[in-house]
């Protein structure tokens, strides 16, 4: 599918669930055409309970609407909740599902790792947010930090494309998306604001490079300040490279990573480049309130980014994700101001001074660490590389297993 800029979009900032899913619930209900909704992880909690019962809803009164989850993210929705979305009318589609092995999860490569929800080819929600309740806040201190936007104007029609497109590609092929686009074509939207947006996806065919190619663009570009939220931060060389060179020539650069994270790992690998960054004028705060799942970035007055994309190998090289990337001096500004309040109030900031000594343990970790990130994006490529597929789930098998038709 095209990425290519569009004027015109109303683009806001949606911040946590609690921003996040009342919007989205609302869209739902008031659907008259079609609702298709794509994400990572749904959990049957009350967050997933509330889009299973909007859903059903609206497919009952005679809306379309499409469900994708990702067999990885999402795998033990029960048998009751999966029935009853089919017998409302609800097309339920996994990502390549896999089957456990003594419990665990084995197929964690080349994930469908997006969160996009588009309502009647009009309105769209894009971000790192799931369907689940760890997502606001009384859920308590493992609650997530996170951000999405909804849009409104031309840069739906795009997204709205990209959706029908991705179903076509993982389960009905070319013919059902001709149909599907003579039956309800994705609108020409008006003008619904001034920001100008492009839709950006990562994959494993065309397109395996663009969103990290519009991270190393934008830092390059700067000129004033560069800030990057982003939850799982392993980034490669080059990325790397241009963070360091943009502090040295006087960019204000901070970064703002997980000080309490969902994974201890997480924090382990993004500390080892500290020395790297810091040493180069790099600022790192660590936010220690609850985890971070965020992965947005502004650059300077008038860019930024809000997306499902880490900045680490398993975004960067593996998942298909999308993220929009706006150019609009309002936006920046309100996402500016979110991610300044993170860094006074509730992050912390890491001093050079208080990282320990370099040691020969050190040196060595760190030479082995740099070249992983110089030479990853070449030897990712051995992993398992697969067409999409989505499987539809529909109603129960006589052995109380879903039934599943129609493979691709």
């Amino acid at each position: 599918m095209a990425q290519r800029w569009t004027t015109g979009n109303r683009v806001e900032l949606l911040e946590n669930g609690e921003q996040f899913f009342p919007r989205v619930f609302e869209a739902i209900r008031t659907a008259e055409r079609e609702v298709i909704v794509e994400t990572f992880i749904l959990f049957e909690d009350k967050v997933g309970l509330a889009l299973h019962e909007a859903m059903c809803a609206a497919a009952q009164r005679g809306v379309k609407v499409d469900l994708m989850i990702d067999g990885f993210g999402s795998p033990e929705l029960s048998d009751a909740f999966v029935e009853s979305l089919g017998a409302a009318g609800v097309r339920v589609r996994v990502f390549d599902p896999g089957r456990q092995f003594l419990g665990q999860r084995l197929n964690l490569f080349r994930r469908m790792h997006r969160k996009i929800t588009v309502i009647d080819g009009r309105i769209a929600f894009v971000g790192g947010i799931n369907f689940s309740a760890d997502h606001v806040m009384d859920f308590g201190p493992k609650a997530k930090q996170d951000y999405a936007v909804e849009l409104e104007g031309p840069i739906v029609s795009e997204i709205h494309r990209f959706v029908l497109h991705a179903i076509a590609v993982g389960n009905k092929g070319a013919g059902w998306f001709r149909r599907r686009l003579a039956a309800a074509p994705p609108t020409a939207n008006a003008a619904a604001g001034e920001a100008e947006a492009q839709f950006v996806t990562r994959d494993n065919r065309r397109h395996t490079n663009d969103i990290e190619r519009h991270y190393l663009a934008a830092i390059r570009s700067a000129r004033q300040r560069i800030v990057i939220a982003n939850a799982y931060f392993f980034p490669g060389y080059r990325l790397i490279k241009e963070l360091r060179r943009a502090a040295r020539r006087g960019v204000e650069v901070n970064l703002i990573l997980q000080g309490e994270p969902d994974m201890p790992i997480v924090k382990v690998g993004a500390s080892m480049l500290y020395h790297h960054l810091l040493h180069a004028g790099v600022c790192i705060h660590e936010y220690c309130q609850r985890p971070l799942h965020g992965k947005v970035a502004l650059v300077d007055d008038r860019w930024s980014t809000v997306g499902s994309s880490n900045l680490d190998p398993l975004s960067l090289s593996l998942n298909l994700e999308a993220n929009v990337i706006v150019r609009d001096a309002a936006f920046t500004a309100r996402l500016s101001e979110r991610l300044e309040l993170l860094m006074r109030h509730h992050c912390k900031k890491i001093d050079v001074a208080e990282l320990s000594e370099w040691s020969a343990w050190r040196l060595v970790r760190s030479f082995f660490v740099f070249h992983l990130l110089r030479w990853y994006p070449s030897w990712v490529g051995w992993l398992p590389r697969h067409a999409p597929r989505l499987q539809p789930l529909a109603g129960q098998g006589p052995h109380g297993g879903a039934t599943r038709t129609d493979n691709a």
